[in-house]
């Protein structure tokens, strides 16, 4: 099982629910309120959860992801709520193919997952050529405070009957960068456990 599709396995797990629900309705109060069903790009989809969200609260939705395994789980997601929901496999480095949008929102602190501030610019550079006139781009991302102070020897474990995942925090050499490694350890169809890691 590749890293990625063991990740998307478990992410919904250890994804805290409550969050989804502070960022729609933090969306909702930011975005122009408007009769017309508008456009929505959410980059960095995962596996769908806000996606449906937002096509619940009656915005047209395309999910944008890097991992074709989270794709999947939020296909299942979208047809299980009975919302219509496009989603594409790609990086928010080029969205050249993505087409144009009322909206974009990037959520989880997912801009963060850019190597350097070369590609946070890159990243604004394709959301801006993304969005029709006037549009409106909503993210969030850590604050200094969170990467210098708290993230540096921060450590979260959380055990399940079938799976176990470890999360280290560590400062990295550039300012305000940090390096997370996460281990699983998944449950396999005899009962043993698979090590799995991710930086």
């Amino acid at each position: 099982m590749a890293t990625y599709e063991t990740f998307a396995a478990v992410y919904d797990a250890v994804m805290d629910d409550s969050l989804y629900d502070l960022w729609t309705d933090f969306s909702l109060r930011h975005l122009p309120k408007t009769k017309d069903k508008k456009k929505l790009l959410e980059l960095a989809c995962g596996t769908g959860i806000q996606s449906v969200r937002f096509s619940q609260a009656g915005f047209d939705v395309t999910g944008l992801d890097l991992s074709a395994d989270m794709l999947k789980i939020a296909e299942k997601r979208a047809s299980s709520a009975k919302q219509k929901i496009d989603f594409i496999e790609g990086n928010m480095l080029n969205l050249s193919q993505a087409g144009k949008y009322d909206f974009v929102t990037c959520y989880s602190d997912s801009i963060c997952y850019m190597q350097d501030e070369v590609e946070v610019g890159d990243v604004f550079k394709e959301v801006y050529n993304a969005l029709n006139e006037d549009g409106v781009f909503i993210f969030d991302v850590h604050s200094t405070y969170q990467t210098d102070e708290v993230f540096p020897g921060y450590s979260y474990h959380e055990n399940a009957e079938d799976f176990a995942m470890l999360w280290d925090t560590y400062e990295d050499a550039a300012p305000h960068s940090i390096v997370h490694e996460l281990t699983f350890f998944v449950q396999e169809e005899d009962g043993s456990f698979s090590r799995h890691d991710e930086v």
